[in-house]
């Protein structure tokens, strides 16, 4: 719809009666704009729309390399162009609405069709600071500077107060040394431990279960008692359990791994990190309105100190190795 036609709606919609909200959800505006239309009786709405048509907008400098990365990526996300206008043009004078609308007319006008993607389930479960952190694994193929693929591996950690986020790729299936060295860059980056963390029944970390216990690899249980965390092992498709973390490896694998070209994996975990600073932790959480870094701020001083940090580089050929395997023990949920 033309944004003169949508002047002419909302004015049309107003008077059948409906509301500012209702109004706002059917032309897909917000209240704002809803009560600007509102303002421009026909004749001023059309010098507007006019106006508009000559009027440099502050994206329009960037209009040929947002349109590139359109052409090339047709799933990228308003979100991750923003985000790329920041890393790639030192561009960030902007709002992400002021993104969302402009990427929106340009796929209408150069019929680029945005690909939709399932939202992942998150409970709304609000714990106190400093009680949970959740850790979970995602893969993700990408482009490679040689033209080729590859496929990546990640793990990412959440603190499920502030939604603070720690994430560590590797170029290789995750082993049990790998996932406990990573437990540590994580501490080091948060500057401690939370109470407990939840985790999937997964092979790195469990063995069996007998009679209602679960038994624990010899590696994980050893560096749980030196850690001294409890730990919530969630049943099988439970995202009222750990919806968090599946949130945090999706918006890491999409916003931030997504149409990525990879050069080295020292190079990439760079850039992630450099990217929860940017955007990650400091975009506005959807759920609780706040930016995660702001919130850490407030969590950190109830997290558990951690002593001199842990070794696991060594002898790294006994560690199990993770693969992407079906679950082999009986699922149930565990409270410490």
């Amino acid at each position: 719809m033309k944004k003169l036609e949508k002047v002419v709606y909302v004015h049309q919609l107003k008077n059948e009666g409906f509301s500012i909200s209702a109004i706002a959800r059917k032309c897909d505006l917000t209240r704002n704009t809803v009560y600007t239309y509102l303002e421009k009786d026909f004749e001023a709405a059309m010098e507007w729309v006019e106006d508009l048509k000559t009027r440099k907008r502050k994206l329009d400098p960037y209009e040929t390399h947002i349109l590139n990365w359109l052409r090339e990526h047709p799933d990228l996300s308003a979100s991750q162009i923003a985000d790329w206008l920041d890393e790639r043009c030192s561009f960030k004078d902007i709002g992400e609405s002021t993104v969302r609308t402009y990427v929106k007319e340009l796929r209408e006008k150069y019929h680029i069709p945005k690909v939709l993607d399932s939202r992942t389930f998150e409970a709304l479960q609000e714990l106190p600071k400093g009680k949970q952190m959740q850790v979970d694994f995602g893969e993700l193929k990408v482009r490679t500077s040689k033209g080729s693929t590859i496929k990546l591996y990640v793990i990412a950690f959440v603190l499920s107060h502030s939604r603070y986020k720690y994430a560590e790729w590797q170029e290789r299936p995750f082993t049990t040394k790998d996932v406990l060295r990573c437990h540590e860059n994580a501490f080091q980056y948060y500057g401690g431990r939370t109470e407990e963390i939840v985790y999937d029944q997964d092979k790195l970390m469990t063995v069996s279960e007998n009679g209602g216990d679960i038994i624990y690899t010899e590696e994980f249980q050893a560096y749980k008692e030196n850690r001294r965390f409890n730990v919530y092992l969630c049943k099988k498709s439970d995202p009222q359990s750990k919806g968090k973390i599946e949130n945090v490896v999706k918006f890491v694998k999409g916003n931030f791994g997504r149409n990525r070209v990879f050069h080295q994996i020292e190079t990439w975990n760079e850039q992630c990190l450099a990217w929860l600073e940017r955007k990650g932790n400091f975009q506005v959480h959807n759920t609780i309105k706040k930016r995660p870094v702001e919130v850490f701020a407030l969590e950190k001083p109830h997290l558990r100190e951690v002593s001199s940090l842990l070794s696991f580089e060594s002898d790294l050929g006994s560690s199990i190795t993770r693969t992407k395997v079906d679950p082999f023990v009986k699922t149930r949920n565990l409270n410490f």
